[in-house]
């Protein structure tokens, strides 16, 4: 029992330490998008990190480690616990782990569904989209944010698909024990 608190213990530490580089990662992407949707919205947002606004890059970097950490806490509790029901240490390793990567590939994939979505479709719909007045980019502000709002979604269904995954490595472990 020791073992799997250590073990659920690692299983979040490894989650916030896997989200927060996906996140460091994912804002250089977006800011390669889009300057202005850091300097119109994302540095007032995290205002804490004004500090370093003469290096942009590594503000929007230490921006998604911010914006992401705290997911991958919550993604690694819930996977830990999950795994926690697993009959052995080894087989709690194995699922939790892959369910973290599963996890991971599902919110990059997205991800990148995200910015399809939003070159194509979000940012050539004419709505009234509350946007900062001085946009010059309309576009790649509309394709950053989309993919922003896709990597969350696809954390979800990656932690949904992770969960699934782990259960069936349980039922599995389950009916090779009868």
């Amino acid at each position: 029992m020791a073992k799997k608190f250590s073990l659920l213990i690692l299983i979040i530490l490894l989650s916030i330490i896997l989200a927060s580089i996906y996140g460091f990662l994912h804002n250089q992407i977006s800011y390669s998008i889009s300057t202005e949707y850091f300097t119109e919205f994302k540095f007032d947002q995290f205002w804490s990190v004004k500090y370093t606004l003469d290096f942009p890059r590594m503000s929007a970097g230490l921006i998604g480690i911010a914006s992401t950490w705290w997911f991958g806490l919550l993604i690694g509790l819930i996977i830990g616990i999950v795994g926690f029901f697993q009959p052995t240490t080894k087989i709690m390793w194995k699922s939790s782990y892959g369910a973290i990567i599963r996890t991971l590939g599902i919110a990059i994939g997205i991800g990148i569904v995200g910015i399809l979505v939003g070159q194509f479709i979000i940012s050539n719909i004419n709505a009234n989209w509350n946007l900062p007045a001085e946009l010059i980019d309309r576009k790649s502000f509309l394709t950053a944010g989309t993919m922003h709002n896709f990597s969350y979604l696809g954390g979800v269904i990656g932690l949904i698909y992770g969960i699934i995954y782990q259960l069936k490595i349980k039922k599995a472990s389950a009916q090779h024990r009868i």
